[in-house]
């Protein structure tokens, strides 16, 4: 059986970002980790490199630049890692799988696709199983959320820390008012399983694509609608092309930050400590430019035509995929009790 352009493409970036490795390439890969110069008090010295998908200006990304700047300054500037946005080194899927490789050292992904690579992190697409914001940060700095981000370890991936995402609605190029106005869409999907069974239950079709397809699949109708945060919405353009957007926020889908498991085991304690160190004080700010962002993209999208219309019957949402939710019940059961008990706490 061929294989399609897509899956080809991913495949070279994966095998090309290998060949790097194996050879030495002094930006990056685990035998230059080994073969560091010596730096201050004879401590090896390393050149990383962070792939993220988003443009240069978004939160994510600016959350990974202070994520490379508090490293360098904690590091006596020992340590560099140059980040590289737009999907230069691959979407995230591709990304991710460079990681386990040890190809590319780091990256910053959606824990969407994440289910691939682990099958814990599918809890995260489950639909209306968060409140709000303050819902998702009590549960990721809870115990069960710090437990899941160390069970990337066994997928060939260290987990830094958790960035901030908002919420997830629809859009469309066809009005969206209610539930039944999603009924035979053609919706773009994350690569996963789960959503594809979520829009099944909502009455749509879902279509796995990855992101960077999907402007141009809105704009030739092999697709109806999407669904992402506002960021995302003002920031890929998507509003100027499907200018309905619907505030149903099914899912609420949080960032992770991912070292190679290859490259980690190489450092030292010292190192080590300033990555994680690092890491973690850079959520907070990555937090604050989210909530900014959001602010800023939703006054956007408005002023550029969309249609934003708030969810009347939520109770009607949330019945429609319950059927999802306690068919994954048994497999993210402790996951899911924790996500509750962190409603109250």
């Amino acid at each position: 059986m061929m294989m399609n352009k897509q899956k080809r493409t991913s495949l070279l970036f994966v095998l090309l970002a290998a060949i790097v490795t194996i050879t030495g390439c002094s930006t990056g890969g685990s035998d230059n980790q080994e073969a560091g110069t010596a730096g201050q008090g004879g401590a090896a010295t390393y050149n990383f490199r962070l792939a993220e998908a988003h443009p240069a200006d978004y939160p994510t990304t600016k959350g990974d630049m202070k994520f490379a700047e508090l490293v360098k300054e904690k590091s006596g500037g020992r340590i560099t890692i140059d980040v590289f946005p737009s999907a230069q080194l691959g979407e995230e899927k591709s990304a991710i799988e460079q990681v386990q490789l040890g190809a590319i050292e780091f990256t910053r992904v959606s824990t969407g696709p994440m289910a691939e690579f682990n099958k814990d992190f599918g809890v995260f697409s489950l639909p209306y199983i968060f409140n709000d914001d303050d819902h998702v940060w009590r549960f990721l700095q809870s115990e069960t959320g710090t437990k899941l981000l160390d069970s990337l370890e066994t997928s060939g991936l260290k987990g830094l820390t958790y960035y901030s995402s908002g919420s997830r609605s629809f859009y469309s190029t066809k009005p969206v008012a209610k539930l039944e106005d999603l009924k035979g869409m053609k919706i773009r999907v994350i690569e996963n399983k789960l959503n594809i069974e979520i829009m099944d239950a909502l009455g749509a079709n879902a279509t796995p694509m990855a992101y960077g397809e999907v402007y141009s699949a809105l704009q030739t109708g092999i697709i109806d609608a999407a669904e992402n945060n506002y960021p995302s919405y003002y920031s890929s353009k998507h509003f100027e092309i499907a200018q309905n957007y619907i505030l149903d926020g099914h899912q609420r889908v949080p960032e992770v930050l991912l070292v190679s498991k290859q490259v980690w085991d190489t450092l030292s304690p010292e190192d080590k400590a300033i990555l994680k160190e690092a890491a973690v004080e850079s959520t907070e700010y990555q937090r604050e430019e989210w909530a900014k962002y959001e602010k800023e993209s939703e006054e956007k999208v408005r002023a550029g035509g969309a249609v934003i219309t708030e969810v009347s019957d939520a109770d009607a949402w949330k019945n429609a995929v319950k059927p999802v939710i306690e068919k994954y019940r048994t497999e993210y059961g402790e996951v899911l009790n924790a996500i509750e008990q962190a409603k109250t706490e």
